[in-house]
C-alpha cells in the first residue's frame, strides 16, 4: 500500500476516497446502528402491549384451569404471561407510572408494589414487563430481547464492498484521464532533452491541462528557436573565421625562412582545428541524429574492434545483450573520445558493460597517472588541457570530455571520473527504459 502510495498519483487517489468512504460509512453507522435499535425496541414493545391487552380481553370471562393453560400456550422465546392476583414486579426492572411508558427511568423497583405501577422496564433497556387486568384478576407478561446489529453490519459490509468497488473502478478511470496527460508531458520533455523531433502536445483535457500542455509547447518552440538562431550564427562566424585563415595560409607560402615557414603552417593548422572543433561542440552536434534501437553490447564492441586497428591496447569484456534507445552515432563518438583519451594518457582501454533495472554503465579503464582528485569535473570544461604543453601530438584542444559528457546528457546519463591507483575509470552511465512487466500507465505516475 505504502509503495502504491509513493509512486503513484492514481493510487494515491484511490486510497483517499477509500479512506474517505470508511469514515463516513463508519460515521453513518453509528447514527444508523442507534435509530435503528431504538425503531426495533419501540416496534416490539407496542405489538407485545396490543397481543398482552388481547389476551387479557379474551380470559376475562375464563376459567383459572383455562386462563392458565392458554397464558402457557401463549408464550414465545421471548414472552411470557401468567395470571395472578396483583401486578407483580420482575426483578431487575424499575417502575414506569403510567403515560410514560416505554421510558427507562434510573432507580430500582420499589420493595411494595404501587397500585398505579402496570408497566415495569428493565434497567439494561432490553425489556418490558406489563399487568393488565382481565376481569377480577390481573395478567401479567414479560417480554425481552436483547437486540443486536449484526445484520446491520452484514448489510454495511456489503454496502461498504459494492460503493467501494465502484469508487475504485471510477477513480482508475478518472485517474487514468489525468494521469494519461501527465504521462505524455512526461514522455515529450524526455524526447526533448534528449534532443528528440516530436510533434507538438495535443492541448486537450480540463483547463489545468491544457494550459500546461500550451506552456510546454511555447517552451519547445523557443528552445528550437534558440538552438537554431545559435547554430546560424555558429555557422556564419565559421564561415568568416576560415576565411582569414586561408589568407594566411596563402601568405605563409611566400614566408622565405622554411622553419619559420613550417611554425606558422602549424601554428594556422591548429586554430583551424580549434574553430572546426568550437564548432563541432557549440552547433549541437551532440544533439544531431537519428533517434533509435540498437543492441548496445554490439555498437561497442563494433567500435573497440575498429579502434583497435589504430590502437591495438584495447581491451572489450562482453556484457549483457540489450536493446537500448539511443543516438548511435553520437553515442559512439562520446566512446570514440573516452577511449581515446584512455589509449593516449594511459597507455591501454580496458571496455566493459554492466546493466541493471534502471541503468547502464560502459567503463573504460587505465594505467595512466590519474587526475588530482579536485580537478576530476574541472576536466570537463572546454579547452581544459592538463597536458600544458597543448601539443597536438600529444592530445587535441581539450573538448573532447566536454563533447562526451554533452552527449551524456543528452542521453539522460552522465560521465563520472574516479581514480584507480594507478589508473583513472571513466563510466559512461546511460538511463534504462522501462522494461515490459513494468505496472500500467495509471499505476506508474
Amino acid at each position: 500500500m505504502l509503495k502504491l502510495w509513493r509512486r503513484s498519483l492514481a493510487g494515491q487517489f484511490i486510497i483517499v476516497m477509500l479512506v474517505a468512504l470508511l469514515i463516513s460509512q463508519a460515521i453513518g453507522y453509528i447514527l444508523a446502528s442507534g435509530d435503528r435499535i431504538r425503531d426495533l425496541r419501540a416496534s416490539e414493545e407496542t405489538e407485545f402491549r396490543r397481543a398482552t391487552n388481547a389476551l387479557a380481553d379474551a380470559l376475562a370471562s375464563a376459567t383459572p384451569d383455562i386462563a392458565k393453560r392458554v397464558t402457557a400456550a401463549s408464550g414465545t422465546a421471548y414472552t411470557r404471561f401468567w395470571i395472578a392476583g396483583a401486578p407483580e414486579p420482575q426483578p431487575g426492572a424499575v417502575c414506569v407510572p403510567p403515560g410514560t411508558a416505554g421510558s427507562n427511568p434510573p432507580g430500582a423497583f420499589p420493595e411494595k408494589p404501587q397500585a398505579d405501577c402496570t408497566e415495569t422496564s428493565y434497567i439494561d433497556g432490553n425489556g418490558l414487563g406489563i399487568a393488565v387486568p382481565s376481569g377480577d384478576r390481573w395478567l401479567n407478561g414479560i417480554y425481552y430481547k436483547r437486540f443486536s446489529s449484526g445484520s446491520l453490519q452484514r448489510q454495511s459490509i456489503i454496502s461498504f464492498a459494492l460503493s467501494a468497488l465502484v469508487l475504485a473502478v471510477g477513480g482508475a478511470v478518472f485517474a487514468r484521464r489525468i494521469a494519461h496527460p501527465l504521462k505524455a508531458l512526461s514522455d515529450a520533455a524526455d524526447r526533448l532533452g534528449r534532443g528528440e523531433q516530436h510533434l507538438p502536445l495535443p492541448e486537450t483535457g480540463s483547463d489545468d491541462l491544457r494550459k500546461t500542455a500550451a506552456a510546454f509547447n511555447r517552451m519547445r518552440d523557443r528552445l528550437h528557436r534558440f538552438v537554431s538562431d545559435r547554430t546560424q550564427m555558429l555557422a556564419a562566424i565559421g564561415h568568416d573565421l576560415r576565411t582569414p585563415l586561408t589568407t594566411l595560409r596563402l601568405r605563409a607560402e611566400y614566408v622565405q625562412d622554411p622553419a619559420l615557414q613550417d611554425r606558422i603552417v602549424a601554428t594556422i593548422d591548429e586554430m583551424q582545428s580549434m574553430v572546426d572543433a568550437t564548432l563541432a561542440f557549440a552547433k549541437g552536434e551532440a544533439t544531431a541524429g537519428e533517434t533509435r534501437t540498437i543492441e548496445l553490447n554490439a555498437l561497442v564492441e563494433s567500435l573497440c574492434e575498429d579502434m583497435a586497428a589504430v590502437y591495438p591496447a584495447i581491451e572489450f569484456t562482453e556484457g549483457e545483450r540489450l536493446n537500448f534507445r539511443c543516438r548511435p552515432e553520437n553515442l559512439r563518438r562520446a566512446l570514440r573520445n573516452l577511449i581515446e583519451n584512455a589509449v593516449r594518457y594511459g597507455g591501454v582501454a580496458r571496455v566493459s558493460i554492466a546493466a541493471s533495472d534502471s541503468e547502464v554503465r560502459i567503463s573504460i579503464e587505465d594505467d595512466g597517472p590519474g587526475i588530482p582528485e579536485n580537478q576530476l569535473e574541472v576536466v570537463f570544461s572546454p579547452f581544459l588541457r592538463l597536458e600544458d604543453s597543448r601539443n597536438r601530438q600529444t592530445g587535441g584542444v581539450g573538448l573532447g570530455l566536454s563533447i562526451a559528457r554533452a552527449i551524456a546528457h543528452q542521453h539522460g546519463g552522465d560521465i563520472h571520473l574516479s581514480n584507480r591507483n594507478p589508473g583513472l575509470q571513466a563510466v559512461l552511465i546511460l538511463p534504462r527504459e522501462i522494461r515490459a512487466g513494468s505496472p500500467p500507465l495509471w499505476l506508474r505516475n
